[in-house]
């Protein structure tokens, strides 16, 4: 049976995550074994943060308008009430973005609400 020389396989796959280890600190960035184990678990990092940014944003929204909504003084949940009852259907990115940069429009969405 021929002798297979795996040089330039095993050195492009220990590359590769050598590369992606680029930021890690000491014996993580550049030992193979440390570095394949420190990209593993970034990885995971990664992608369980993907869903947790999603929800981390929708409580940002939820607060911005809960305190716009108290300065019109109502709760959060009587102007979402307010505005399910009217058939107003905008999303809380919008809502958030409404109150941030036009607060007259959010005033008289309230108003509606009410």
């Amino acid at each position: 049976m021929a002798r297979v020389k795996r040089g330039k396989i095993k050195r492009k796959k220990h590359k590769k995550i050598l590369k992606l280890s680029k930021g890690a600190k000491g014996a993580k960035k550049n030992h193979y074994r440390q570095a394949k184990e420190n990209v593993a678990r970034a990885m995971a990092y990664a992608t369980r943060d993907r869903r947790v940014k999603k929800r981390t944003f929708r409580s940002r929204w939820i607060t911005n308008l809960s305190i716009a909504c108290r300065n019109l003084g109502m709760t959060y949940s009587q102007f979402i009430d307010g505005l399910r009852k009217k058939n107003i259907r905008l999303s809380r990115p919008m809502l958030y973005k409404i109150a941030i940069e036009d607060f007259e429009t959010f005033k008289k969405i309230a108003e509606i609400a009410k």
